[in-house]
């Protein structure tokens, strides 16, 4: 038995921690030990694979702590482009909205110039030409299918911000 022993007690202390730790290690590692006068003692090579254990322990741990901040980084940096993502979908679907909103009026001041009924119309033949009267119909259709058109826009990105999430 070499001269330099240990307690478990002044191992722990050595160590910063407490002697239960030290004792599972002891146990979890078949770690040899003496008992010396009702104290169980550590010879030198014993002492050595306990320390070399916790610098193992502090290597893996350290390693676990470099790879957990990596992970966070990454989705903090995930978290950051669906929050510009969500906030660009917010105001797209502003802008379709005003959108909406100016070809509804449009369409709205356009149906109140009245359009003359089929048996009036040879009367006002000499108000309004009938190329405007057709010009006009097509502009009222036209702004009636750019409204459809920003509804089913409106829809698919809808859509598609609720399928990110799944």
């Amino acid at each position: 038995m070499s001269k330099n022993v240990k307690t478990i007690k002044e191992l722990a202390d050595e160590l910063g921690t407490n002697k239960t730790r030290i004792s599972r290690i002891i146990n979890k590692n078949s770690i040899s030990t003496q008992k010396i006068k009702n104290k169980i003692v550590l010879e030198d090579n014993s002492v050595s694979l306990i320390r070399q254990y916790f610098k193992n322990e502090t290597q893996r741990q350290n390693e676990t702590v470099s790879i957990l901040r990596t992970e966070l980084d990454k989705a903090h940096s995930h978290i950051e482009k669906l929050s510009n993502l969500l906030d660009q979908q917010q105001r797209l679907a502003l802008q379709d909205k005003k959108l909406l909103e100016e070809y509804k009026a449009e369409n709205d001041s356009l149906k109140a110039l009245k359009i003359p009924a089929e048996g009036s119309q040879a009367e006002q033949a000499g108000n309004q030409p009938q190329a405007e009267l057709e010009a006009l119909k097509s502009e009222i259709k036209a702004l009636n299918d750019k409204i459809k058109g920003q509804e089913q826009l409106n829809n698919q990105v809808s859509k598609k911000w609720y399928q990110f999430w799944k």
